[in-house]
C-alpha cells in the first residue's frame, strides 16, 4: 500500500507487483480452481454494467466494506479504473462462495497456531477469516473514528488500513489483522489482473495498465520486435471484450 504522497505511487506499485507476479508464476490459476463462476447470458458475467450487482457471499454489510476496501487500494485515477470499477469486488465474492473459500487445497485441521511466514496458511478458511475479520475490522473503525470502515472518508480508511497492514490494529475474537490485510490485498491485485472471466478486470483494466497482452493465439509477428512494446489490445480467455446480453 501507498504512502500518502499520491495515488499514482499505489498505482504503480501495485501494477509492479502484478508484472513479477506474471513473471515468476506466483498468481497461478490453482488459487482460485472450479467451475468457472458465470455462463454466457447470465447476470453475473464480467461486463455486467454494475460492479455491485449479484454477490454471492457477501451480505450487505460485508460488500460495503469490500468496496470501500478495494477502492482505496488501487483507486480510480488519472491512470484508468480502480479495483471497484474493475469488478474486483465481484472476482472476490466470487472466490469466496467457491472452493477457495471453502480452502479446498489448505490443511484446516485445527490448532490455528502464528506460524513463521515458511509455514504457509495457518488459519480457518478464507471465507471463515473474511466473515470474521469484516465484523472486527468495522468494529476497530467504530473505537478509532467512530464510524463502520465504508462510511469514513477516504483519509481515515487509508489509516485503518495501514495499520491492518502494520499488525497494529490489534483484532477480537482472534482476528490476524496483518493476516487478513495481507490475504485482502493480495485477492485484490489477482482479482484487478486476473483473466475477466472470473468477474474482474472488467474491460480488461488491469492488462491494459501494464501493457500484458492476455491470451492471444500467436504472437509470431512481435518475436523479432526486442525491447519494443505489444501494441496490441488484450484478449482474454474468452475472447475480446464485449459480451453481449443473450
Amino acid at each position: 500500500m501507498a504512502n500518502d504522497s499520491g495515488k499514482i505511487t499505489r498505482r504503480l506499485l501495485v501494477g509492479a507487483t502484478a508484472t513479477t507476479a506474471l513473471a515468476f508464476g506466483a498468481a497461478k490459476g490453482e488459487t482460485i480452481s472450479g467451475s468457472v463462476p458465470w455462463k454466457a447470458g447470465e447476470a453475473d458475467r464480467p461486463d455486467a454494467a454494475d460492479p455491485r450487482q449479484g454477490y454471492l457471499f457477501f451480505d450487505a454489510n460485508e460488500a460495503a466494506f469490500i468496496e470501500a476496501a478495494v477502492s482505496r487500494l488501487i483507486p480510480k485515477d488519472e491512470l484508468g479504473p480502480g479495483a471497484l470499477e474493475a469488478g474486483v469486488a465481484v472476482f472476490i465474492d466470487r472466490q469466496l462462495a467457491g472452493p477457495y473459500g471453502k480452502g479446498d487445497h489448505f490443511y484446516l485441521k485445527g490448532p490455528f497456531p502464528h506460524g513463521e511466514p515458511t509455514q504457509g496458511w495457518q488459519a480457518k478458511s478464507p471465507a471463515e477469516v473474511y466473515r470474521a475479520a469484516i465484523v472486527e475490522v468495522n468494529r476497530y473503525a467504530m473505537d478509532q473514528k467512530n464510524a463502520a470502515f465504508a462510511k469514513l472518508t477516504p483519509e481515515d480508511q487509508d489509516a485503518i488500513l495501514k495499520s491492518l497492514e502494520s499488525g497494529d490494529a490489534k483484532l477480537k475474537n482472534d482476528v490476524d489483522s496483518k493476516a487478513f490485510f495481507a490475504a485482502l490485498l493480495q485477492n485484490t491485485i489477482e482479482g484487478f489482473f486476473s483473466d475477466p472471466l472470473y468477474g474482474g478486470n472488467r474491460d480488461m483494466a488491469g492488462w491494459k495498465l501494464i501493457g500484458f497482452p492476455g491470451a492471444h493465439y500467436d504472437y509470431r509477428d512481435y518475436v523479432r520486435r526486442h525491447g519494443q512494446a505489444v501494441d496490441i489490445a488484450p484478449v482474454g480467455l474468452m475472447g475480446k471484450p464485449g459480451w453481449e446480453r443473450s
